[in-house]
């Protein structure tokens, strides 16, 4: 017999971000959870309507601590700006400089980044066997720290970073540089000569989500040598992508990252094992009728 929905342990989690209520990830963590025999809550809390922004990230971690959350979700434009309010960070976390996951437990806030094992296991299983010689990176936020790492360990051999934040763009390719080797990293001084010669591109900008459409580059840089990918997932299909399908360009959206990274804060938000290819699964369903609305 099927136990009714307040017969399972309860499991209280949430998301903190800018503009999110087109996230799935609650709903991927609710399903995965009531799969597993819990029921868990995913709350929503958008600093948008909230008219909040990072500064309130305190009052908010307090809050949810008040109310027996688990963990909550960080993402745009909190991971970084989370980092001083913590107790401590997981070893990955420390190293990125950046959290997207924080674990609530014994008055304790414990910051963790799934976004880079999120990311590498996506570009694992969607461009397999791409070549991993040059790439660019545009984006060098908390999200591009991540999928930077997890470029280098993934083998590209160099990786060119632009933002319009130069400062940011620095510190991240220094860091990478001594976790890496010199030269595994470098500024994209002149970014059409970098794409140019890159076999790889990565949008880690917010440019191309539903909230801020467009390219996060001229189109006219990209060439049918490229494999690119995005970590945006809202639209699935960004306008970066359709163009370089156009091309005959390999592509990556930003689904697979979303999924993996989604398994990996389940784990530690429950301490059980998720099955990522259900979850997988059912964020493909969930994105189906908005895909087909968008080709069509």
């Amino acid at each position: 017999m099927i136990s009714s929905n307040q017969d399972r342990p309860a499991v209280l989690a949430g998301l903190i971000g800018r503009g999110i209520q087109g996230s799935l990830t609650p709903a991927m963590h609710e399903r995965e959870a009531w799969e597993q025999g819990l029921r868990l809550i995913y709350q929503r809390i958008d600093l948008d309507p909230l008219g909040l922004g990072p500064e309130a990230l305190g009052e908010l971690l307090t809050a949810a601590e008040r109310m027996g959350f688990a963990g909550l979700n960080i993402t745009y434009p909190c991971k970084q700006a989370v980092l001083p309010l913590l107790h401590e960070l997981s070893p990955d976390a420390a190293a990125l400089g950046a959290v997207n996951t924080v674990v609530l437990r014994d008055g304790r806030r414990i910051g963790h980044n799934t976004d880079c094992s999120g990311f590498a296991a996506g570009f694992r299983r969607g461009l397999p066997g791409v070549a991993r010689g040059r790439a660019v990176q545009l984006g060098a936020g908390g999200a591009g720290a991540a999928v930077a790492t997890a470029l280098l360990a993934e083998g590209v051999e160099r990786l060119a970073i632009s933002d319009t934040d130069t400062a940011r763009a620095e510190a991240l390719v220094e860091a990478l540089c001594r976790r890496f080797g010199a030269g595994r990293a470098a500024i994209a001084v002149d970014l059409a000569r970098e794409v140019a010669e890159a076999v790889g591109l990565v949008n880690c900008t917010p440019v191309g989500m539903a909230k801020l459409p467009g390219t996060p580059l001229p189109v006219a840089f990209l060439h049918p040598r490229l494999w690119v990918a995005e970590i945006i997932y809202f639209p699935l299909e960004t306008a970066l992508l359709k163009a370089a399908r156009a091309l005959g360009c390999r592509t990556l959206d930003g689904g697979g990252m979303a999924v993996f990274q989604a398994a990996g804060a389940f784990r530690l938000f429950t301490g059980i094992d998720p099955d990522a290819e259900r979850m997988a699964r059912h964020f493909a369903a969930m994105v189906a009728p908005a895909t087909a609305r968008a080709v069509a």
